[in-house]
């Protein structure tokens, strides 16, 4: 019998020149409790799926669109779902959440995840739903950004689909692009050029099934009960100011990155603060589908128009690159939406660029910290993949870097290649530990232990023991929620977290979750992650922070200052890796396989 919130199968798509076809794969009851569903299921499936060291460019690697048990229940913020591969950026696993109505409909398409492999003749949009998949040529899409696409593919295949699409970036294969949907991006690691490589401009899906749940009136309750909670102080930081409020928060602790990681304040952080902006900008709130937060913040661009503004795009496109003028850090962040580029990467990998070019390394003189328009030029070469430095950029940091030479991969701002987002390492050393060992990379959803640092209790600037035990915790319960999966922005209304995750996992599937079980399964999930990676090459030696952040003290505001040497690291490393039950090179140990892969 298939638990509740589940249908017990995905569905693997092959994609074959003009044609595509589709087959149900089954998956067991224990895999789906082992797993859960999101980025949990999707590595397993990643294992199960992806042929070793693939390509992730090639037809055979394969991407899947997950969701999970909560998918379409009443429960806050349950309308996300999970982009799984295998990264182009870093060749290791990847994933990305995003809100939207194509996680409800995807899900009712009868499946609990998507697979797709293979790739089309021609560019092409893929549509699934009760008749099954079919494969449709759409060569007027073809350079079209991607809420245009979605747009256009709405008018020619009706109102009923939602539509997940690539723009320009994706289609050209720039290593960080994103997939995009209803305004939303499922953005790190380039999953849009996985999808770009495959031909395919847009997956559209379309609900064609139902899912029961197990205990319907006790999902009922707990929606009411999450949402009244979701409404309190835990969250009023999102509602009133939107994630930006962490600008002037970050630059007054000397954490925010600015000039490729060269400071951590940034004299023109007032001008893009929340608080100022929000008094002079501010036209609109809005919430993801299914979400009673609201954290959305709109604000109103110079000539017409608006913007959604967060603070990772505003770090990457503002202080990263030096530029403090308002407007040109809102056009940098539309052009990147619209081409498909992930933020983080590509203000890290300009902000890298602009240094190579004050150290003479790059002979590109226009490209300058602070200059707003060249920081749009970079972009723009960047999504059309120009020769010269569109084409170098493209690359990603890392890979630039590995061409330039010189010395320059010391300040590429990356981790395993996926460029650092807005934590100062060296003054948040417990993120620092989360940010070297993460699967993903350099990455502050997997693991947040900037919340620890932050907390006053513990020396921030002196990592050890209780940074280790910091970050271990806080990856433990992103790998819960990312595969459950529920918004982050709801982590502080739980007092227990997974004694109530586990109780509303209860009442969806009727499985007797417990605490100790969900706390097992969050390791599980982080260990497959891990072999999955071992499995395509990597080492111990990429769980490490750029040369930068090991060698060159960074002085503060206070007048202290703030060391992470390579010696401290290499010591949190270690005591991570013995909790986590792993070797002294970071290995999954044997033993581990059948409870990982339920072999």
């Amino acid at each position: 019998m298939t638990p509740g919130g589940f249908f017990g199968q995905a569905l693997v798509v092959d994609v074959d020149g003009r044609a595509a076809s589709g087959a149900p794969f089954p998956l067991e009851e224990r895999v789906l409790r082992a797993y859960l569903g999101g980025v949990g299921l999707g590595t397993w499936l990643m294992h199960r799926f992806a042929p070793p060291r693939v390509d992730p460019l090639a037809p055979e690697a394969p991407l899947a669109f997950v969701f999970s048990s909560l998918v379409g229940t009443p429960l806050t913020t349950s309308a996300k779902f999970a982009v799984v591969a295998k990264s182009p950026l870093t060749g290791l696993l990847t994933d990305a959440l995003a809100s939207s109505q194509f996680a409800i409909s995807g899900k009712l398409t009868g499946h609990d995840a998507i697979v797709i492999r293979g790739r089309a003749d021609a560019l092409s949009v893929l549509l699934i739903d009760g008749d099954g998949v079919r494969l449709q040529a759409a060569p007027e899409l073809a350079g079209l950004p991607a809420a245009e696409a979605e747009a256009a593919v709405k008018e020619r295949f009706g109102r009923g689909w939602r539509t997940a699409a690539v723009g320009p970036a994706g289609e050209r294969g720039v290593r960080y692009a994103t997939i995009s949907h209803d305004g939303r991006h499922a953005g790190r690691g380039g999953l849009g050029a996985v999808l770009g490589a495959k031909n395919i401009k847009a997956v559209l899906v379309r609900a064609a099934a139902k899912v029961s749940v197990a205990d319907q009136q006790g999902v009922l309750a707990a929606a009411r009960d999450l949402r009244r909670r979701s409404f309190g102080p835990a969250t009023a930081k999102y509602r009133e100011l939107g994630t930006l409020a962490n600008l002037l928060a970050f630059n007054a602790v000397s954490t925010l990155p600015t000039r490729n990681f060269t400071r951590a304040t940034f004299e023109g952080a007032s001008r893009l603060a929340a608080e100022e902006l929000h008094e002079l900008r501010a036209v609109a709130r809005n919430s993801c589908a299914s979400c009673s937060i609201g954290c959305e913040h709109i604000y109103s661009r110079k000539g017409g128009g608006s913007q959604r503004m967060e603070y990772e795009n505003v770090f990457a496109l503002g202080p990263l690159c030096g530029v403090s003028d308002p407007d040109e850090v809102f056009a940098a962040s539309a052009r990147c939406d619209e081409l498909g580029l992930d933020t983080i990467s590509a203000g890290g990998t300009i902000a890298w660029a602009m240094e190579c070019v004050e150290r003479g390394l790059l002979d590109e003189p226009w490209l300058r910290f602070g200059d707003g328009a060249a920081l749009l030029r970079a972009i723009e070469a960047i999504g059309a993949r120009t020769e010269g430095l569109g084409e170098l950029l493209a690359q990603g940091s890392r890979r630039a870097a590995e061409a330039v030479g010189q010395g320059s991969i010391d300040f590429a701002p990356q981790v395993k290649g996926l460029e650092l987002p807005g934590y100062e390492p060296r003054g948040l050393q417990a993120m620092a530990l989360g940010l070297a060992v993460n699967a993903r990379g350099a990455d502050h959803n997997r693991s947040g232990a900037y919340e620890a640092d932050l907390s006053g209790e513990l020396d921030r600037l002196d990592g050890g023991a209780a940074h280790v035990a910091a970050a271990i915790g806080t990856e433990d319960r992103a790998a819960v929620m990312d595969s459950m999966i529920l918004c982050k922005f709801l982590r502080g209304v739980f007092e227990e977290p997974f004694g109530e995750w586990a109780r509303l996992l209860t009442l969806v599937t009727g499985w007797a979750v417990g605490a100790e079980e969900l706390r097992a399964t969050a390791a599980r999930i982080v260990r497959a992650k891990r072999a999955f990676n071992l499995r395509e090459g990597a080492t111990a030696a990429d769980d490490t922070l750029p040369a930068r952040m090991l060698r060159t003290p960074l002085e503060l505001e206070s007048g202290r200052q703030a060391t992470l040497t390579a010696d401290r690291l290499r010591s949190m490393i270690a005591a991570y890796y013995r909790a986590r039950g792993l070797d002294e090179a970071g290995r999954v140990a044997a033993a581990d396989v059948p409870d990982l892969f339920l072999g």
